[in-house]
Order: structure tokens, then C-alpha cells, then sequence
């Protein structure tokens, strides 16, 4: 960097739609066909339209993964829908350094963000404009959209924190969320 230049900034975030826009900007999408397995439902997220978008995740990813005092920054949309009685949501993750924390805030639409320690226990936070939420160390985390239009939310995570998929793939949640008399309600990960 040249001594007392000012630079424009190669990153842009809209913050009323939260989405990013310059490069590098890292996109992603998840499909019904790319969550086998995430919903209990299996049988009839098979038979859905396998095209149709679930969610979407951009980020910014200024440092390589796994550089140790860096950040990362991502908007991920869930667009509204359910299979079978389970609302849209993220696959769900641990990271792979468990110590490690993030921040997740609400630009639009209604969520749920469900929270498991490692000892199976499940909370959950509600998710709108203007939320805030901080994820604690050592706790899978993934976001539901229980509302009509997209849910749009921002994150920021450490660059060394990594994801663990895995963890979530073959044990799952300890608790899923469904729509039951028009309203978001737990059932136990035993419960039909």
C-alpha cells in the first residue's frame, strides 16, 4: 500500500438486503436435491421439485481458511417453504476448532436460529430486522425461515474457524422444528 493513499474498498454490502457485491465474493446455493437427509421427511423431500433453491450464501473471504486472527463475512437468504412439516433451513454445522465463536444478524424475514451444545441441548433464538445474535463456542448451529419471504441474515466468523458438517450429518440436531397449527414448535429428535 502506498504511504497516505486512500483506496476504495473492493467489497460493497447493500445493508438493506444484505447483499454483497465486488470481488472476491464466494457464492454458494443449496438445492432440494443438494439436503438429502437434512429433513426427517426423506420420502417427500425426494419428491419434490429437486431444482428448487432453498437457500443461498455469498461471502468474503479475505484470508486463506485456517489463518489464525482473520475474519470472514457472509449474507445467506433462505427463501420461504417447507418439506412436509419442516421449515426451510441450513444444513446446520459445528466448527471444526470448537472454541471458536460468531455473529449472526437479522436484515429481513422471521427465523428461528437453533443452537446445540455438545451435550444435545437445544435453544433457540427468534431472528428478524435488527436481531443480533451471538454463537457461543463448542455449538452446532443452523437458521430456520418460518416466515413467507426470504430470510435474509448477515454472519461474521474467525478465517480459522473451519465447519464440521459431519457431526451434523450423521447425528443431526437434537431437536427439529416444525409447523404445527400454523406456528413454529420443537419436537424431541425421538418424536414422529
Amino acid at each position: 500500500m502506498e504511504k497516505g493513499k486512500i483506496t476504495i474498498s473492493p467489497i460493497s454490502l447493500d445493508i438493506t438486503s444484505g447483499q454483497l457485491s465486488g470481488s472476491p465474493i464466494m457464492q454458494s446455493c443449496r438445492k432440494i436435491a443438494d439436503l438429502k437427509d437434512v429433513f426427517k421427511d426423506e420420502n417427500f423431500r425426494s419428491q419434490m421439485v429437486q431444482d428448487d433453491l432453498v437457500y443461498s450464501v455469498q461471502a468474503y473471504l479475505p484470508e486463506e481458511e485456517g489463518t489464525s486472527g482473520g475474519l470472514y463475512f457472509g449474507t445467506t437468504i433462505i427463501h420461504p417453504g417447507k418439506i412436509g412439516d419442516e421449515y426451510f433451513m441450513t444444513r446446520g454445522h459445528f466448527h471444526a476448532r470448537r472454541e471458536t465463536g460468531e455473529f449472526y444478524w437479522g436484515i429481513k424475514g422471521s427465523g428461528i436460529l437453533i443452537l446445540m451444545d455438545e451435550k444435545r441441548n437445544v435453544r433457540a433464538e427468534e431472528m428478524k430486522q435488527g436481531s443480533l445474535h451471538y454463537i457461543n463456542h463448542c455449538t452446532a448451529h443452523r437458521v430456520a425461515n418460518i416466515g413467507s419471504e426470504p430470510l435474509v441474515f448477515n454472519a461474521c466468523w474467525p478465517s480459522d474457524a473451519g465447519h464440521d458438517y459431519d457431526e451434523i450429518s450423521n447425528n443431526g440436531f437434537a431437536a427439529r422444528l416444525v409447523e404445527k397449527e400454523g406456528k413454529p414448535f420443537f419436537l424431541d429428535e425421538n418424536e414422529g
